[in-house]
């Protein structure tokens, strides 16, 4: 890193107040807000704060250094994830969270094959109507952890009858190979307090439990089934352990 690289003192003063050091066992988290994002949520507009966070080996509070480090790498090839809060979230005694995968089909494109572009936005919808919560956009994540060119070729084999746990299987990935813990530690950092997990997967649960996060409630969120997804909604349930209490997510009324 060039040492004669010299940053304007007022820029380095604002980024200073808006980036937060969380060490981990591995190195460092940089968590960058929070930054007001006005968000259209289904014709309305709801005031958001915006959070991005980077992973990194170097701990250091210099913000001229991590200033430097940033654009001596180009870290447009790597994916960064965000949180979305609404509200009180830090203070208030109940707030909502959702840990969201991210899903370039579903969440850009609309695609019906998946349920994520429609519980992306119910999850904005009950953190906004709650009043307080955090959404959590989670990078790294596509594919339940096998990225998007495999996705790709998991599409292909579920287009010649393979489900969504055998694909991945035969393309050599495990059913799910996500991990939260980067999340947890961001979640940690913002807040204290118990939360509730919006969500129908048990293996988020339990990571915040194994993690010593008070979880007071979990909030499920089944719905936009049609004949494209139905297939993988069944899956979800019946061998990836999905919880489905009573609320039926795989008929399409």
């Amino acid at each position: 890193m060039p040492a004669t690289k010299i940053f304007d003192p007022q820029v380095v003063s604002l980024l200073q107040e808006k980036v937060q050091l969380i060490q981990t066992g591995e190195g460092a988290i940089y968590l960058v807000g929070p930054i007001n994002l006005p968000v259209n949520l289904m014709g309305e507009t709801v005031e958001f704060r915006w959070y991005c966070w980077l992973n990194c080996s170097e701990v250091t509070d210099d913000m001229e250094r991590i200033i430097a480090k940033l654009s001596s790498a180009n870290l447009a090839e790597f994916q960064q994830s965000s949180v979305l809060v609404h509200g009180d979230f830090r203070n208030v005694d109940h707030a909502l969270i959702r840990f969201h995968s991210i899903c370039h089909t579903g969440d850009i494109f609309g695609s019906k094959r998946c349920d994520c572009g429609y519980q992306l936005k119910q999850s904005m919808k009950h953190i906004a109507e709650h009043g307080h919560g955090a959404l959590f956009y989670l990078a790294n994540h596509e594919g339940r952890g096998i990225g998007l060119f495999s996705k790709a070729m998991a599409y292909i084999l579920q287009e010649n009858g393979y489900d969504t746990v055998d694909a991945n299987h035969k393309l050599g990935f495990v059913d799910d190979a996500r991990d939260y813990s980067d999340a947890i530690e961001v979640l940690k950092a913002l807040r204290t307090k118990p939360v509730t997990l919006i969500t129908n997967n048990p293996r988020k649960l339990e990571a915040l439990k194994a993690a010593g996060m008070d979880v007071e409630d979990r909030v499920q969120l089944w719905g936009d089934v049609s004949e494209y997804n139905e297939k993988y909604l069944k899956t979800k349930i019946e061998r990836s352990g999905h919880l489905n209490e009573g609320e039926g997510c795989c008929h399409n009324d």
